[in-house]
Parts: C-alpha cells; sequence; structure tokens
C-alpha cells in the first residue's frame, strides 16, 4: 500500500495520473492555474506613462502593502502596483504613504570656529 502511494504521488506531481492502479479508483489530479488565475509577472510603466499619470492627478497605489503615494521616489517604481484615482485608492482601503527620510539629507551645521 506505501508503494501505490508514492505512485500515486509521483504520478500526480508530475502532472499523470492514470485511470486506475490496481483495482482502485484513481486520484484525480489537481486543476491546472489557468491564465487568469495566475499572477501576470509584474510590468513596471515607461516613464511616459508615469508623467501622463502625474499630468491627470492619479496616485500610484502599491497592491502588496496598500498604500498609494502621490509625488514621491517611489511614484511607479514599485513592482505591483497600479494607477488610480487617489479617492478611488482610498476607497478601496489604500492609505497615504508616509515621507521616506531616503534623500531627505539634512545639511550639515556650519563648523564652529574656534575661538581665538
Amino acid at each position: 500500500m506505501r508503494v501505490l502511494s508514492l505512485v500515486l504521488v509521483a504520478a500526480m506531481v508530475g502532472g499523470v495520473v492514470p485511470a486506475t492502479m490496481h483495482g482502485q479508483a484513481a486520484a484525480t489530479a489537481p486543476a491546472s492555474k489557468s491564465a487568469n488565475t495566475a499572477k501576470a509577472p509584474a510590468v513596471m510603466p515607461t516613464d511616459a506613462e508615469i508623467a501622463d499619470a502625474k499630468a491627470k492627478g492619479m496616485v500610484w497605489a502599491n497592491e502588496n502593502t496598500k498604500v498609494y503615494h502621490k509625488d514621491d521616489a517611489q511614484y511607479g517604481k514599485t513592482k505591483h502596483g497600479k494607477f488610480m484615482t487617489e479617492s478611488d485608492a482610498q476607497a478601496a482601503g489604500y492609505r497615504l504613504a508616509k515621507a521616506s527620510p531616503v534623500g531627505n539629507k539634512k545639511s550639515a551645521a556650519p563648523a564652529a570656529t574656534p575661538p581665538q
């Protein structure tokens, strides 16, 4: 019986399930993913598409983090995002991205002159 189970598992992994095996009913193979349910690879928008969306007042909504970007370094740059209106993003449960400290360098304090 153990050998039969291993054969069935190996056949299912390979995507082939025999109609019957030693008089026992065959297991059904798992349904393959259709093109509609499989996640499409991330397609990053072009610079022209980003400029067009900005001109229309759209935000970039990151589908993984549920955060939307208005006009920051991440606008149009995250792998899993899409353009939408700010009101649509809020209605879908997205929140505005917090200000990132990246790129916001503080200017150095002027050097103190030593007393003479």
